[in-house]
């Protein structure tokens, strides 16, 4: 299958900015420099001389589920690469998904009423499953909140006072990453790879899910997290066991990447969420 690369560099309605400039960073000097030649790149840019955090981000939602939705319909597997995670909302949309795997340092569950921070991507998932931001969301062509029960939250440590709770009473399930080393990957994701086998599953992938120690994606860096491999080994295991419509990896800020190893990682990823992870690794 052909691959879709839909570029968002957006961070906080701002473009080319901080993470808004990891996109194109992650497209030209690393899968673009391996030997993979089955994708198509596009990009979003919306005109807004005002932008504004929340109203310019909903305008690049918009337009981005519209290109997901058309790479879908000419057979592509949409690859979105962005900026900031609440362009999971727009990707989620344009897939038709009903299940979210979502691997991050963070629970990106917070609303406007519990986050401390006020970040809009601090809320990315709970817009997706309509905890918040619901009229905007209805917004989005062809926007349907996810059942929480749908949606595995992986490898997050760091949480709001409020977010946390909200997640406990929620029906996400919640796996971080001493569960993934203690009971390996494929053990530790069993139980969701069984329930989610008839759903059409959106593969959400923020850099800083991994352990800082191994690459350093952003300034949200918390650890300890997951390591390469058990990242790469959990996206295989979902490619192979799921169906997986579509994927985004977010959140790179190449300022913050200073030995290259986070650019390798996030090229190693993407080839594993687009199925051809051996042929991109054997040409890093």
């Amino acid at each position: 299958m052909e691959i879709q690369v839909i570029q968002v560099p957006y961070d906080s309605g701002r473009r080319d900015v901080r993470m808004g400039k990891g996109p194109r960073h992650l497209v030209e000097h690393g899968l673009k420099q391996t030997d993979v030649r089955t994708f198509h790149v596009d990009s979003i840019e919306v005109d807004d001389p005002y932008p504004l955090e929340v109203g310019t981000t909903f305008k690049v939602l918009r337009e981005l589920s519209e290109k997901v939705r058309n790479a879908v319909q000419r057979s592509r597997f949409p690859l979105v690469v962005a900026g900031g995670c609440i362009s999971s909302v727009g990707t989620s949309a344009g897939l038709n998904a009903d299940a979210i795997v979502w691997l991050d340092a963070h629970g990106d569950f917070n609303t406007p009423e519990t986050t401390i921070s006020g970040f809009l991507d601090g809320m990315a998932l709970a817009t997706c499953t309509g905890r918040c931001w619901k009229e905007l969301a209805a917004s989005v062509p062809n926007f349907e909140a996810v059942d929480e029960g749908n949606v595995l939250l992986l490898g997050a440590r760091d949480f709001d006072p409020a977010e946390q709770r909200a997640l406990a009473e929620s029906t996400i399930t919640l796996l971080g990453p001493q569960g993934v080393h203690e009971q390996g990957v494929s053990a530790a994701l069993e139980p969701m790879l069984a329930k989610l086998q008839n759903r059409r599953v959106y593969v959400h992938v923020d850099l800083d899910v991994l352990d800082a120690e191994q690459a350093r994606v952003n300034q949200f860096p918390p650890t300890p997290g997951l390591s390469l491999q058990e990242v790469l080994e959990t996206v295989r295991l979902l490619r192979e066991r799921l169906t997986v419509v579509g994927a985004a990896v977010t959140a790179y800020d190449p300022s913050y990447d200073q030995d290259g190893r986070a650019l390798q990682a996030g090229t190693a990823i993407i080839g594993q969420l687009c199925g051809i992870g051996e042929r991109v690794l054997a040409s890093k």
